[in-house]
């Protein structure tokens, strides 16, 4: 069952006869956009639930009376646990009224429904819809689709996982063919990037059973809760270029090309980002770029080199505010996955070693960036994520810290001469 919220004004029989007789009721918040409130009159109290349904409106309901003289028998009369039951009852089934979907889902509420639930959420309250959906239908569906979740175990779930594991990773494949797959052994950093991939993929997991059971759909969370992701394996070894590969890069691109390349070592923005940007996205005054469109769905302003300036400048001079801001040489945006094939291209052209992904000009902005001194926050702003954790799991080792200078100022010196050639 969902747990219970507690509220030290509301949740005993005492506690409310300290509180104030008031019409309008004292509120808890028990889950997003859903309140249980307590309206206090001179011979008791009631509760009510209020719940947002949209252009800034919420609803309020009365639900039953509150345990202030009778004792409480969770139906007529309702103590504060009971209240929070009921009151998430009565949002599921409001819920569904409102968006005309049946009081109860025919048959069996399957994984495969629970899943497709919360992509559908995810396509009108996040950026993730796309890969969660890959997922899903690739990974998740096929295997736990048809089973029931109310029936999910722990064991089912770590089976399901240890055949994930030692499943090799998928590759591309044309659609209608049968799946291919990648031919490594697993062991060393191929199996550690295997189970980042099963962690990524039973998050999607766990977030679209946690929403369902917080509904009040599933009766508990216990089966994956007791689920841990595999440890130590979402750090990888930064890839980035050097400013003489950088160099090297750009001289080899294609003219369309050259300019997305730029673009991404001089913001550090991500790939998607920049293929949405228009020209007005540009700040000439203030030197930014405008990010409307970002992964967490959050807008944000880059903040430009005099050499990032100067750059934007040239490619939005004379520009319609409303043009898109990096087309291709046919007159069309660039879009999903088009940078792969011609990013392969460039990287053997310019003889880079070990090859690099457009990504990996993000990286390249901000380990450049903060091996110059850049504080971590700046870089996080830059970046868009909301503090410094991100930054200094990628990059932090390559910032100047005061405990390697004060290693490098203090350490003991021996005068050792650096030797030749090792003895055999």
């Amino acid at each position: 069952m969902a747990r219970t919220v507690r509220d030290e004004a509301l949740q005993t029989r005492s506690s409310r006869a300290r509180l104030a007789i008031s019409s309008k009721p004292y509120f808890r918040m028990i889950d997003q956009g859903l309140h249980l409130g307590y309206r206090k009159g001179r011979s008791g109290g009631r509760w009510v639930m209020r719940w947002y349904v949209g252009r800034e409106k919420y609803r309020v309901e009365t639900i039953g009376l509150a345990d202030d003289i009778l004792d409480a028998d969770g139906h007529t009369i309702l103590n504060f646990s009971h209240a929070q039951t009921i009151t998430r009852t009565l949002f599921i089934s409001r819920t569904r009224e409102r968006d005309g979907v049946p009081e109860e889902p025919a048959g069996p509420y399957t994984v495969k429904t629970c899943l497709e639930e919360y992509i559908d959420w995810l396509e009108i309250n996040r950026k993730t819809a796309g890969s969660a959906r890959y997922r899903a239908n690739g990974i998740l569906i096929p295997a736990l689709g048809e089973l029931e979740c109310a029936k999910l175990t722990t064991i089912k779930l770590e089976t399901f996982i240890k055949e994930l594991v030692s499943t090799p990773a998928r590759s591309r494949t044309r659609k209608g063919q049968k799946q291919k797959y990648r031919n490594a052994p697993l062991v060393g950093d191929v199996l550690r990037r295997r189970q980042a991939s099963v962690n990524r993929t039973m998050g999607i997991l766990k977030a679209a059973l946690n929403r369902a059971w917080s509904q009040g759909i599933i009766p508990s969370d216990t089966a994956w809760r007791r689920i841990r992701p595999f440890k130590g394996v979402s750090m990888a070894r930064v890839r980035y270029l050097t400013v003489n590969e950088a160099k090297r890069l750009v001289k080899v691109c294609p003219n369309d090309f050259k300019r997305l390349v730029q673009a991404g070592l001089l913001t550090g923005a991500r790939y998607g980002e920049l293929c949405t940007l228009n020209v007005e996205d540009f700040i000439r005054d203030s030197g930014t770029i405008r990010v409307c469109t970002s992964k967490s769905g959050k807008a944000r302003h880059i903040v430009l080199s005099d050499e990032g300036i100067a750059f934007f400048k040239a490619i939005t001079k004379n520009s319609d505010p409303l043009e898109p801001m990096f087309i291709k040489d046919n007159g069309e945006r660039w879009g999903t996955s088009h940078q792969i094939r011609v990013m392969r291209e460039t990287c053997a052209a310019a003889e880079l070693k070990p090859k690099a992904s457009f990504h990996c000009l993000r990286h390249t902005y901000a380990s450049h960036a903060i091996m110059n001194g850049a504080p971590l926050m700046v870089i996080a702003k830059n970046l868009g994520h909301a503090d410094t954790r991100m930054v200094e799991k990628h990059y932090g080792h390559l910032a100047p810290s005061f405990i390697a200078e004060a290693i490098r100022a203090a350490a003991p010196r021996f005068g050792f001469h650096a030797p030749s050639k090792l003895a055999a």
